[in-house]
């Protein structure tokens, strides 16, 4: 039942946007970093939460820290698109969907084929040398020695594109979301808990016809919505799909 009223409100609507976090890319085998246990550090003789490590201040002070919790818990270099990131994809190709938010840094929405993301959080597709700006993908990124990434070309430690706790989202990024969320019809909220801020205060932006919030656990925002599916993302979306 809600699969079809998902469906016809999808038929309704031409300008929908797509907000999503975490719980997208989990179905990806990607975990939630936050939900890795802290870190006990021997050498620095610390307990660290996820979130401090993941800070820019960690990052300043303990780099080799950092790129290890980094590398481990943030890069999965052989995750795949799911149902979800697929079905996404095929709503902006008929002309339905014109924009994906996202919280997640992996890059998943555009293997998928989706081409208007906004990537809040940044990408770990994208680093960039703190000193002379030289680009590294990836791949480019995880190949130069050592645990730190260095440039070759000026020697200064590279920096993923990635917005670490305590500091701010791209202003150009932002301007795009509010943008986006406030213009559209139907704004389809998945895979997010909406706990972190400042990302979960843009779906306030929502001046359309309907809210549809599909997660696995409730939000703080159910009440708001006028279609709530305590679901899978990647089922849900596939199976709306086949509908159209």
């Amino acid at each position: 039942m809600s699969i079809k009223k998902l469906a016809n409100m999808i038929k309704e609507s031409n300008n929908i946007v797509f907000f999503g976090g975490a719980g997208v890319s989990t179905e990806s085998n990607i975990p939630d970093f936050r939900s890795a246990s802290g870190l006990f550090n021997e050498k620095l003789n610390k307990n660290f939460t996820p979130e401090q490590l993941v800070s820019h201040s960690f990052y300043i002070r303990y780099p080799e820290e950092f790129y290890k919790f980094y590398k481990d818990k943030l890069v999965y270099k052989e995750a795949r698109p799911n149902k979800a990131h697929i079905a996404l994809a095929k709503l902006e190709k008929i002309g339905k969907l014109k924009a994906i938010v996202t919280q997640n840094i992996d890059g998943l929405h555009q293997m998928a084929g989706s081409k208007n993301v906004l990537e809040l959080h940044g990408s770990i597709h994208r680093n960039y040398c703190t000193k002379c700006n030289k680009f590294f993908n990836l791949d480019e990124m995880l190949n130069l020695d050592g645990i730190v990434p260095y440039c070759d070309t000026c020697k200064n430690i590279i920096k993923p594109d990635v917005v670490l706790y305590e500091e701010g989202l791209d202003d150009n990024i932002i301007s795009k979301t509010i943008s986006s969320i406030s213009s559209s019809d139907l704004l389809i909220i998945g895979g997010t808990s909406l706990v972190v801020y400042p990302a979960a205060s843009f779906i306030n932006y929502f001046k359309g016809k309907n809210m549809v919030l599909i997660n696995k656990s409730k939000t703080p925002y159910d009440s708001k919505a006028d279609l709530v599916i305590n679901d899978s993302i990647g089922v849900i979306l596939d199976e709306v799909i086949k509908l159209l």
